[in-house]
């Protein structure tokens, strides 16, 4: 079979892992995609149909708190992974220092890089932080499953580190961009995002977030790790097709030629 090409050799349990992930994160994105969205930043209140009553039930956190707590989990499993699977193996160190320097940036950007106005609901910090979490330390236990074996007859792991790179690097770009729209504090004044790809895409940021996921996929080469890839994928697609239609509806110079997270196709 050409995909074991590239692939380590799947387990049952592999299997059976990637396909929950990849069909939880599609799904995830086509809900995103019919505007069913997850609320937190711009989306917090959009679309929410709970009362008044039911909102002030809802316990929340300052989103600042809440965003580096979701994040901080998946981090730790990133670091703690030195010490509970110590295998002296190139592709199984590579995996472990990107999944722990991604996560360790992204606690550091809620806290000192993005700019936030209002609060998250605890559900949802804690749906998102389950998510990361739990396909962080899959990632990281199936690339345990697969050390010993023989290597994929294609090395991706170079490709990997370039891919990870770039879009470690993009990623933090367009969010200090971000950042430099807004003020922070109670009144929330949204600005059309400028520099960097934001005259071609809405969501750069996502665009680069996506090249992380799949450098961390030709680096591990594992079944797990591409379709936590391809499911990043999709989901982000639809979250990025959401917030275009958001942009859309706010503004009406909005620039009709940009497009949501693929330059010139979507």
């Amino acid at each position: 079979m050409a995909l074991l090409k590239f692939l380590f050799p799947p387990t049952l349990f592999v299997t059976a892992t990637s396909l929950a992930s990849f069909t939880t994160m599609a799904s995830a994105g086509l809900s995103e995609f019919r505007g069913k969205n997850v609320e937190y930043s711009k989306f917090s209140n959009v679309g929410s149909k709970a009362s008044d009553a039911e909102k002030s039930n809802n316990s929340t956190l300052p989103s600042r708190i809440a965003m580096a707590t979701l994040y901080t989990p998946a981090f730790l499993a990133g670091v703690s992974s030195f010490a509970i699977f110590p295998e002296e193996n190139l592709r199984f160190l590579l995996l472990k220092s990107a999944i722990s320097i991604h996560f360790f940036k992204r606690v550091l950007e809620s806290c000192f890089v993005h700019k936030y106005s209002g609060e998250m609901g605890v559900e949802t910090m804690m749906m998102i932080l389950s998510s990361y979490f739990i396909s962080s330390a899959v990632m990281i236990f199936t690339q345990h499953l697969a050390v010993g074996l023989p290597e994929p007859a294609i090395d991706l792991k170079t490709p990997g580190i370039i891919l990870f790179l770039t879009g470690i690097t993009g990623n933090f770009y367009h969010h200090f961009l971000l950042s430099k729209l807004r003020n922070e504090g109670p009144n929330r004044e949204y600005k059309i995002p400028r520099g960097g790809l934001f005259g071609f895409v809405v969501c750069p940021h996502y665009l680069f977030e996506v090249l992380v996921f799949w450098g961390f996929a030709l680096i591990s080469q594992t079944l797990f790790s591409f379709a936590y890839a391809m499911g990043t994928t999709c989901y982000l697609l639809g979250r990025s097709y959401a917030t275009r239609r958001w942009y859309l509806s706010k503004f009406e110079e909005f620039p009709q030629n940009i497009k949501s997270m693929i330059p010139f196709l979507f």
